[in-house]
């Protein structure tokens, strides 16, 4: 077997198989044209000679590359960090290469790394995080994904219901309704809310959720305390310590993410109230810290490295003729973090 100084080519590959450049392309490729058992052996005679397809030129040679974008609203957030798991799983067990990029939540910027993505010539767009209320936010990148899909591409959203495509949606209505029911069967009634920002659909899906059972038990919805702030651990610290000093009657604290959930444990763990024997606490999604909190985390479980996955196959799928959504189910997990209140 020849050995190489330079990093070897793709015609020193093709010379050691005995076969011509565009035979050993469409092997290494996986293109039609080339018999399973000699595309098996130009594979095995490229991995010997330590031969790495050039991706750059394979791009301007026109070959579509194996990549896949996936946007998340913030890669430090657990949420999202399963979700990328499942979808990572997926892509390497179909050979492809995924890029993945954060918009922070903001319009602009998921729609510029939507147009940078298209430029980078991907397969297929995943795009994790709510929507918005206002639909008039995500127009614009609604327009661009359908303008990809209609050039060939391939697109999924999860936790997205107002655009057009393939979607994966988290069970946050019904969850959210858990939620607060799980609460109110222990006997709370001074329940304060505290989630993300109110102009994000998650926000209003897992919030109406929580009015339903509001209703549900004879009660006021407008009389519910309700403190928006970021869906971020600072924003729940914020947002909690509004409701210490404005509302100190407040039995549980309902966290409309996990991560907003750790911050409340902290500002109620600094005002010496003890949870669950003064303040219960309750969150939603189950990241994997949830569990391994002081005091384990109530919370409501979605199945987030699946969502991941289920995303990344259906834009591996024929496309249908009508978007195809799955809806994931919901699970309360009960820790140590909720209690009766105190007579």
């Amino acid at each position: 077997m020849a050995t190489f100084e330079r990093a070897p080519r793709l015609q020193d590959v093709a010379e050691a198989a005995g076969v011509s450049l565009a035979t050993a392309s469409r092997a290494l490729a996986g293109r039609d044209g080339v018999s399973p058992e000699l595309a098996e052996r130009i594979r095995q005679l490229a991995m010997t000679l330590g031969y790495v397809p050039n991706a750059h030129a394979r791009a301007l040679a026109g070959a579509a590359p194996p990549l896949v974008g996936l946007i998340v609203h913030d890669v430090a957030d657990p949420y999202f960090a399963e979700v990328a798991k499942g979808v990572l799983q997926v892509a390497d067990e179909r050979q492809l290469m995924v890029l993945i990029n954060q918009s922070e939540r903001q319009p602009e910027t998921e729609l510029a790394h939507i147009r940078s993505l298209r430029a980078h010539r991907v397969g297929s767009i995943v795009l994790a995080g709510s929507g918005y209320v206002n639909t008039a936010e995500e127009a614009a990148a609604a327009a661009e994904l359908l303008a990809f899909r209609a050039a060939g591409g391939r697109v999924a959203l999860i936790g997205r219901h107002g655009i057009p495509v393939d979607a994966v949606l988290p069970d946050n209505e019904a969850g959210g309704s858990t939620a607060a029911r799980h609460l109110f069967d222990l006997g709370h009634r001074r329940i304060a809310v505290v989630a993300g920002p109110a102009n994000l659909s998650t926000v209003a899906d897992r919030l109406g959720g929580v009015m339903d059972e509001v209703r549900a038990h004879g009660l006021d919805p407008g009389g519910l305390v309700v403190e928006h702030d970021a869906f971020s651990r600072d924003g729940g610290v914020a947002a909690t310590r509004r409701v210490v000093a404005q509302h100190p009657e407040t039995t549980a604290v309902l966290a409309l993410t996990d991560v907003m959930a750790l911050g409340a444990l902290a500002v109620l763990r600094e005002s010496g109230r003890d949870v669950p024997a003064d303040t219960s606490v309750m969150g939603f999604d189950d990241v994997t810290v949830a569990a391994d909190l002081a005091p384990a985390l109530t919370t409501i479980r979605l199945p987030m490295v699946e969502m991941g996955a289920i995303a990344l196959d259906l834009t591996l799928r024929p496309p249908a003729a009508r978007p195809r959504r799955r809806r994931t189910g919901h699970e309360l997990v009960v820790r140590d973090s909720t209690a009766p209140p105190r007579p």
